[in-house]
């Protein structure tokens, strides 16, 4: 990932729904819990959350149904007022933003795509996709040009006559996103976007999510509460439980050391070899370096299979993309994850 100033910085923040909550959050001086503080009549729908997000990642939030993911994305987007903390983007703390400059900020940095398509049924494919350019008042032939390059971009070609009702679910959630990529956002808000699309379809697109974001590079906040999507979409993954994040970290860390009792048991199940890579288990080099050929650091160690098994050396380097070593790799440790299963 990129090294620069966070995207989004929350600090602290707070969403509690009940009478007068900024009163009782003010009276607050340690967090009390979800349970104590819904005995005093209250629901914590977040609880004193800080995360960073940088520039061009991909920051997954997941958790059961209640836990507060799609109430913390609408606290980022500033669609709904929090209770207490700070969220900024670039800098800039949005709970200071008039309504004109929040819908500035959200016009044109901003693309949100949610469970439900929202597509207006009596326009086509086309015209829904031009829909947030005409709300910007842009022109009917450049928004036109624009809604058309990104209809191609969502494999929609020749398709953009059609009405939402002539297409299958998968194309229709395309069109969604294509209306949200319409803007060129900065951000990008994914509320379980494939949850309503049955498994093959899916996956299909988590491939051409996967493709995009290699292409566009956008900063990107996904809400799932799927953790095999989580694990194969993911920079960072964070884990959240009645309102709070149990922990935010690499798919890899989060399998291989989970914080709480709570994300170790959303990962007991997931067969480590499968997520951990090579360069989640390498170790600095520290002054040392490996003979032979280097395993690429983005191979899984179930990708590493043959080679681990075969290779005689008790460590073997690791490299980038672009062949530099970056670190080592344990072959013992790495046998040990893929010999013990989901263990």
């Amino acid at each position: 990932m990129p090294v620069s100033e966070p995207v989004i910085s929350c600090r602290n923040v707070w969403k509690l729904f009940g009478p007068s909550p900024e009163s009782y959050l003010k009276g607050l001086r340690t967090d009390p819990g979800f349970d104590a503080i819904r005995q005093a009549g209250y629901i914590s729908a977040v609880r004193d959350v800080s995360l960073d997000i940088a520039r061009g990642e991909m920051l997954v939030i997941m958790g059961l149904s209640g836990s507060g993911k799609s109430t913390l994305v609408r606290c980022l987007s500033r669609l709904i007022e929090i209770t207490g903390g700070t969220v900024s983007v670039e800098g800039q703390d949005i709970g200071a933003l008039s309504e004109k400059q929040l819908i500035d900020l959200r016009r044109n940095k901003m693309g949100m795509v949610f469970q439900s398509f929202g597509l207006l049924p009596h326009r086509t494919v086309l015209e829904n996709v031009a829909f947030p350019l005409e709300m910007r008042g842009q022109d009917r032939a450049t928004r036109r040009k624009r809604a058309l390059e990104v209809i191609e971009l969502v494999g929609l070609g020749g398709r953009e006559d059609y009405f939402p009702r002539e297409l299958s679910g998968g194309q229709q959630q395309r069109v969604g996103i294509a209306r949200s990529l319409a803007i060129e956002p900065d951000i990008w808000f994914l509320d379980e976007p494939f949850s309503a699309l049955d498994p093959l379809i899916r996956r299909e697109m988590q491939d051409e999510f996967l493709r995009l974001q290699e292409l566009l590079g956008k900063t990107i906040v996904f809400i799932t509460h799927d953790f095999d999507e989580a694990l194969r979409l993911a920079d960072r993954i964070a884990i959240m439980k009645d309102g709070a994040v149990e922990q935010c970290d690499t798919p890899d860390q989060i399998v291989l050391n989970p914080a709480t009792d709570y994300v170790r048991k959303f990962t007991e199940e997931i067969e480590k070899a499968r997520v951990v890579h090579a360069s989640g288990l390498a170790r600095p080099i520290n002054g040392t370096r490996p003979e032979g050929l280097p395993v690429a650091g983005k191979s899984t160690i179930r990708a590493l299979a043959r080679l681990l098994i075969n290779d005689p050396r008790e460590i073997l380097p690791v490299a980038d993309d672009t062949g530099r070593i970056t670190g080592t790799l344990n072959r013992q440790e790495a046998l040990d994850i893929l010999l013990g299963g989901h263990t």
